[in-house]
């Protein structure tokens, strides 16, 4: 019988269903970090319960990480003693950290896969939403709260509701100046965010097959701002040319076995879904966000069509009919578990050269792992930003989240390429956050204003 990976991996993992019609599943790779996890070690010892697979966790320490400076002790004192925690539940547990002072210290989406710790056919959880990002490896990857990070801890299985399977294809070629972001901002925008509740959303067709590891991981871990729970893409060759190598994947021949059985876990070609989606990768635009959830998005010039009475319009300073091309920014911030990594970089990297950031804008590149670092500064990556007006940071989840030193002030606006525009989610309750790609933000923090990065292009000569 023909079946999607989604169904392939569940089943694989399902231990047995239970009277409230869940699966309990078996979780193969669980990663934690500082934020979601001393509540859950807690509730262990109050149970007297042990880590049942130490060896199947993994942690490092990114949200609450200043990228300006990672001395320990931190400066905010909570920050300090969410990072002790962890600490010392690790060493008590005997479970693998990365602060720090660690050349593998990131983002936990960033260096799971970075690290080949992330593989196809594998059930994955983590205390974060955007858990779905590993799904691009072919894993079903879920993000959990702190209760069920106790629960995986504690047992290494999480009682689960099975999913509908929704296939989104997206044919033919993107255009020169449209990346992931594009893609996943424009999925998000016709199916809504609330359209993938209750589905695991499969990604596939020609444009997604041309992805790169970076930008499929862009797509996946944006899942769940269209309610989705997993996002996914089949694992092909660009897959395992990506894993091969990579320290926590199979060596050798192992390495060739693995890849024969990864095959066989991509969905099958006449598998049925519950429904199916298709986008036109030639008509998708440079977006970006106006509103206040990430759905609400249009092309950058084209005119803002909405409710004129949606409180995003109040809260943001737009008016229906309005572009967002020409939205004076006070900052622009590249970086995040969205896009964060080497090709992000490397694609900002090309519009910034020659240019200076605009004197009024203040503009952070943060890479999402010490990995994603060292492989910037060895192509010089960082002395083309640096030459340019931005600052220049360690690795951390940075401006995504208002957890950390990297927060805005007051109405500031903020181009940003990471993943979620919500009031307050970068740290001001009153400051606005753009979401677009990382050489959207670039061509911002350069103009001090949002522009079409196509219009910074350089000429492709025949």
């Amino acid at each position: 019988m023909a079946e999607t990976l989604f169904h392939k991996v569940w089943n694989a993992h399902a231990v047995r269903k239970l009277p409230s019609g869940q699966t309990q599943l078996f979780v193969g790779l669980h990663l934690i970090h500082e934020v979601t996890t001393p509540q859950a070690f807690d509730m262990l010892r109050q149970h007297g319960w042990r880590v049942a697979f130490p060896e199947r966790t993994f942690a490092t320490i990114d949200h609450i990480v200043p990228t300006s400076a990672q001395r320990r002790p931190f400066l905010d004192v909570m920050a300090e003693e969410m990072a002790s925690s962890l600490e010392r539940n690790c060493r008590e547990a005997g479970i693998p950290l990365w602060t720090t002072s660690d050349s593998n210290q990131g983002i936990v989406h960033v260096i799971g896969p970075e690290l080949g710790l992330t593989q196809p056919g594998m059930t994955i959880a983590c205390g974060d939403s955007h858990t779905s990002t590993h799904g691009a490896l072919g894993a079903i990857a879920f993000g959990i709260g702190t209760s069920q990070v106790r629960d995986v801890l504690a047992s290494q299985c999480l009682a689960l509701d099975p999913l509908k399977v929704r296939r989104i294809e997206v044919t033919g070629s993107l255009r020169p100046g449209v990346y992931a972001k594009d893609v996943i901002l424009t999925i998000i925008r016709r199916l809504g965010v609330q359209g993938g509740v209750g589905f695991a959303y499969e990604y596939g067709g020609a444009a997604i097959e041309g992805m790169s590891l970076d930008e499929r991981m862009t797509i996946c871990n944006m899942s769940i701002e269209g309610g989705a729970r997993v996002g996914y893409v089949n694992p092909d060759d660009t897959t395992f040319a990506f894993l091969r190598g990579r320290p926590f994947a199979p060596p050798g021949d192992a390495f060739d076995r693995a890849v024969a059985w990864w095959r066989q876990i991509a969905s099958d070609a006449n598998a049925s879904y519950d429904d199916r989606v298709t986008f036109d990768a030639s008509a998708i635009e440079p977006t970006v966000t106006w509103g206040i959830n990430p759905g609400q998005s249009v092309a950058v010039n084209e005119p803002i069509d909405a409710d004129p009475h949606d409180e995003a319009f109040q809260f943001m300073g737009f008016e229906p009919g309005r572009r967002v091309t020409g939205t004076k920014i006070d900052v622009a911030f590249i970086g995040s578990c969205t896009n964060g990594r080497l090709t992000d970089l490397e694609d900002a990297a090309r519009i910034v050269r020659g240019h200076h950031v605009a004197p009024h804008v203040k503009a952070l590149v943060v890479p999402g792992s010490k990995g994603v670092l060292r492989a910037a500064e060895a192509r010089g990556l960082h002395q083309v930003f640096i030459d340019a007006g931005f600052e220049w940071r360690g690795a951390g989840c940075s401006m995504c989240l208002g957890m950390n030193p990297d927060k805005l002030e007051g109405r500031q606006v903020c181009a940003s390429s990471s993943n979620r525009n919500f009031k307050g989610r970068q740290g001001s309750p009153t400051g606005r956050t753009l979401l677009m790609s990382p050489a959207m933000v670039a061509a911002a923090a350069i103009a001090g204003e949002v522009v079409d990065v196509r219009t910074m292009l350089e000429p492709v000569h025949a």
